[in-house]
């Protein structure tokens, strides 16, 4: 199992997007991506799961937002009962309700763009183990 397992939220096959582009660029730095969102498709060679199933998955140590605000509330639980160990609220996606919710569980809550962290080199040093 990747100790940086990551789920990306809002997970698209469109290459103008920057969740598709955040996929690319994380496979690339060797950190496994777990795609997830309401679009069907592949981001790097990896099928796109449905949210609305809300599927198990152990492990995951990062979230990655790339859904509004007004589109998360749905999605709260689930992605918390996956006890992840930091959210990242990409640009668009911030969202202080939900920021609070994590924390309170001690989940580590960053408003941060995940293709800078990864391009600034402070993605996996940024990560509390």
């Amino acid at each position: 199992m990747d100790k940086f397992k990551t789920m990306i939220v809002g997970a698209t096959p469109n290459p103008a997007r920057y969740a598709y582009m955040a996929a690319h660029e994380l496979a690339h730095h060797g950190i496994e991506i777990v795609p997830i969102g309401i679009k069907k498709g592949q981001l790097a060679g990896v099928e796109i799961l449905n949210i609305r199933e809300k599927p198990l998955v152990a492990g995951i140590h990062t979230i990655t937002l790339y859904i509004g605000p007004q589109n998360q509330p749905e999605w709260y639980d689930y992605l918390l009962d996956l006890h992840p160990h930091r959210i990242i609220f990409n640009p668009g996606a911030e969202n202080d309700e939900f920021k609070q919710m994590a924390e309170s569980r001690g989940i580590e809550a960053i408003y941060a763009c995940t293709l800078v962290m990864l391009s600034i080199g402070n993605y996996r040093a940024a990560l509390k183990d």
